[in-house]
């Protein structure tokens, strides 16, 4: 078994805590927060709690460092992991430059530990299935790609504090939140690297109003993206957080046929194939750990990739979301002007 320290006190307690704890392979044995991490530790009943992963990795003994702090730490805190000799897993988005994208895939190419980014969205069955319906030519010759996301998260009469999440020299906004899962997903689907992109980030709300009062917004509440994968394949990519409604689509565009998943949000989806002569809904393949999903939605994708972690751990063949593969994220962020 792995023993696990998780860095955040956010998502690091909502989705890897209850992932980690659920999964056979691995043990929650310290938090680092520099707010929240001795009342998280009580109760959970987790036995270390530390104000930083630098305290964490000095402090305890640990197999896997899972990254889910705020984006403009995590630099510093995977190269730690790293030199510690821990495997490590990063949430998105991965880097606040292409810079600090490649010293992290640096830093981890030199190492002899497992590492990963937590997109575990590709293990939404529905995305799955798409991938599958792609790669075995049911979708071929693919022309493009079309992943739009519309969410009512940040319209203007939704009251929300104001943290670093809107402060774009700290890696918030929407570009970095929700865009980048999404890039990474076409490019997944595409099965090769970008060779070019452009796109924009919009900010239609620059003034809120939080609990404490008004503020300014430094980031973006939409962002969009056009990207060539080369040999005749596009990929039309957004995301909008001011919309009336939440709604996902992922179509893949062939000549002959196009593959459809559809629904309210990032897990409820439904999977359609439509040619020239019909529309077919296709029943998909529910994840080994969908039981979980009682706890948090987002658990039953987060367990599946850490079923392929657990192989990169002890084989280095999986199907783990790479460091290399985030680099190209983050390119393609910077070229809709997130980071540098």
């Amino acid at each position: 078994m792995y023993r696990v320290g998780i860095v955040g006190g956010g998502f690091g307690v909502r989705g890897h805590l209850p992932a980690f704890a659920a999964h056979s392979q691995f043990e929650v044995v310290a938090i680092a927060s520099p707010h929240s991490a001795k009342a998280v530790a009580r109760e959970r009943k987790i036995p270390h709690a530390f104000e930083s992963c630098e305290a964490m990795l000095s402090g305890c003994d640990l197999d896997v460092v899972s990254i889910a702090s705020p984006p403009f730490t995590h630099r510093a805190d995977v190269l730690a992991s790293i030199a510690a000799g821990k495997h490590v897993i990063c949430e998105k988005p991965f880097a606040l430059s292409v810079q600090q994208a490649q010293d992290m895939l640096s830093a981890a190419q030199k190492a002899q530990t497992a590492t990963a980014v937590m997109h575990e969205f590709r293990w939404v069955p529905q995305r799955f299935a798409l991938k599958e319906m792609i790669e075995n030519g049911h979708v071929a010759p693919l022309r493009e790609l079309e992943i739009t996301h519309l969410a009512r998260m940040l319209r203007l009469e939704n009251k929300r504090p104001n943290t670093w999440w809107f402060d774009r020299d700290k890696g918030g906004g929407i570009a970095g939140a929700l865009l980048s899962h999404i890039i990474d997903s076409a490019t997944w689907l595409a099965g090769r690297v970008p060779v070019r992109s452009a796109g924009y980030l919009r900010t239609a709300n620059p003034r809120r109003e939080g609990p404490d009062g008004p503020f300014t917004v430094t980031v973006d509440d939409g962002a969009f993206g056009l990207i060539d994968y080369g040999e005749g394949l596009i990929a039309r990519v957004s995301v909008d957080g001011t919309t009336a409604v939440d709604a996902l689509t992922i179509a893949a565009h062939g000549e002959d046929r196009s593959a459809v998943a559809s629904g309210s949000g990032l897990h409820l989806m439904r999977l359609f194939s439509v040619d020239e002569e019909e529309t077919s809904e296709l029943e998909c393949k529910p994840s080994p750990n969908a039981r979980f999903g009682a706890v948090d939605l987002h658990v039953p994708p987060i367990m599946d990739l850490l079923d392929e972690f657990v192989k990169e751990i002890e084989t280095g063949e999986s199907i783990v979301p790479t460091f290399a593969e985030a680099v190209e994220t983050q390119k393609v962020l910077a070229s809709v002007g997130f980071g540098s």
